[in-house]
């Protein structure tokens, strides 16, 4: 069948087969309240149907805790750690105390599978979100980062001009930039600093112009693929919940995008999380 054919054949064994989600969040809530469960998912959709791997991201001591329990009961899963900016609101005591929490849990990397610190960034989407407590967070845990010499996981919500500037203020650190919402000129800067593009379900969207082409203009070996699942379903199941077993078509949308063939795409994004993550 033909390659423009291939949306008929994206649920099959063969066709999901190598590919890594490189960004989801299996502790979500929304995968006991709205299917059978996480691990029901992932024994069944995604590494029973030939999944290579999937990194499981923190968003907060509570939830990299959790990732680290999940990775530890399936061999191709890993986790990371970090305090998303939109969590920080919801810290039980203060900012420095959760992330003391969240270095603790980094003194045991290796053996609880932490390839990254994050889901860190900044987020200016929301009313009420204090940027200099954001911003000194980020700082914090990419100094964090430097010093221990481990990859970053970025979110990056209509704060696209600050988080530059704050990762400029921090050479050295490496990483990604995760479902990437920036523009064509950003990403360039990014991969030519030695950073990654991550593109989500978003990419497949009729209204993903940015992500277009910010995925044209930047090299297959700066790209991965994510889900960010439960979210960001890709089209033609925009809407309802995601899981990594979608994600090929991602994939195929970013085959298309780079003139390339879809095995060609999976393969590539697949060497790149390897080379970033150490997996």
């Amino acid at each position: 069948m033909a390659e423009k054919d291939l949306s008929e054949l994206m649920l099959t064994d063969d066709h999901l087969d190598g590919l890594f989600d490189s960004h989801a969040h299996y502790f979500d809530r929304r995968f006991s309240e709205e299917t059978e469960g996480a691990d029901h998912i992932l024994k069944n959709e995604v590494f029973g149907k030939g999944i290579d791997g999937v990194i499981n991201i923190g968003t907060n001591s509570r939830t990299s805790a959790l990732c680290i329990e999940q990775a530890t009961r399936y061999p191709k899963m890993y986790a990371t750690v970090g305090l998303h900016p939109e969590d920080i609101a919801y810290c039980s005591d203060s900012v420095s105390d959760e992330l003391l929490r969240i270095e603790g849990l980094l003194k045991n990397k290796c053996e609880n599978k932490i390839v990254a610190i994050g889901e860190i960034g900044l987020d200016y989407h929301y009313e009420g979100f204090d940027k200099t407590l954001q911003i000194k967070c980020f700082e914090d845990q990419l100094d964090l980062a430097k010093q221990l010499d481990m990859p970053v996981v970025i979110h990056d919500r209509e704060a696209h001009g600050d988080c530059f500037d704050v990762i400029l203020r921090h050479g050295g650190v490496r990483g990604v930039f995760h479902s990437f919402s920036g523009s064509a000129e950003m990403a360039i800067e990014l991969v030519k600093r030695g950073w990654y593009i991550s593109f989500s379900g978003v990419l497949t969207f009729k209204n993903a112009r940015k992500a277009v082409e910010a995925a044209e203009a930047i090299p297959l070996d700066k790209i991965l693929i994510e889900t960010d699942c439960p979210y960001l379903a890709p089209h033609p199941f925009r809407g309802r919940i995601n899981h990594s077993g979608l994600m090929c078509y991602t994939a195929q949308k970013l085959a298309e995008i780079k003139n390339t063939s879809y095995r060609e795409a999976v393969s590539a994004t697949r060497k790149n999380v390897y080379e970033l993550f150490g997996v």
